[in-house]
C-alpha cells in the first residue's frame, strides 16, 4: 500500500458470526483488520474474500486453526504503523514513542474512539451472536492523518 488515502474496516469479536451486514460496510476497504476472538476459520476466509485481511488471537481463539494467529501484529498502512492486539490491557509497549499513530483492540465488546498522547485508540465493540447492537470500526487514513467512526450493523 503506497497511496495516501485509505480506509481500514475494523472489526473484533465476531466470535463465529461475521454478520452480513459487515460485507456492506467493509465494501470498498483497502484493508480490514480482525482483532481477535474471531472464533472460526470461515469468518476470516469470508474476510478474506472482501479484502487482505490483518488477525490476531484473542483469548477465546483456542482451536487448531487459530494457533497459528499472533496475539500481536503490526500493520504498515502507506507511511502509518498501526499496532493491534486483543485486549489493550495487555499494551506492553508504549505506542507514541514507538512510532505507533493507532492501536486497534477489541475483548470488552464496546465500542471506543479515542486520542491519546498522540495515538488513535480504536476497538470496534462486538459483531457477534448475542450483540443487540452490533457494530464495527472504520478508519481513514489520508496523508498521515488517521480519524475513525462506528458503524452499527
Amino acid at each position: 500500500m503506497d497511496e495516501q488515502d485509505y480506509t481500514i474496516g475494523i472489526i473484533s469479536d465476531t466470535h463465529g458470526l461475521l454478520r452480513p451486514g459487515v460485507s456492506t460496510v467493509f465494501q470498498d476497504v483497502d484493508l480490514i483488520i480482525h482483532a481477535g476472538d474471531i472464533g472460526s476459520q470461515s469468518v476470516l476466509n469470508e474476510l478474506k474474500s472482501m479484502s487482505t485481511v490483518v488477525a490476531v488471537r484473542g483469548n477465546m481463539d483456542h482451536e487448531a486453526w487459530a494457533r497459528g494467529l499472533p496475539l500481536t501484529e503490526v500493520a504498515e498502512i502507506g507511511k502509518s504503523l498501526v499496532y493491534v492486539l486483543h485486549d489493550v490491557s495487555r499494551l506492553d509497549l508504549e505506542p507514541s514513542s514507538s512510532g505507533f499513530l493507532a492501536v486497534i483492540n477489541g475483548h470488552t465488546h464496546r465500542p471506543l474512539i479515542k486520542k491519546q498522547n498522540g495515538v488513535l485508540y480504536v476497538n470496534p465493540g462486538n459483531s457477534g451472536p448475542g450483540s443487540s447492537n452490533p457494530t464495527v470500526a472504520l478508519m481513514h487514513i489520508k496523508d498521515g492523518t488517521l480519524s475513525a467512526r462506528v458503524e452499527t450493523i
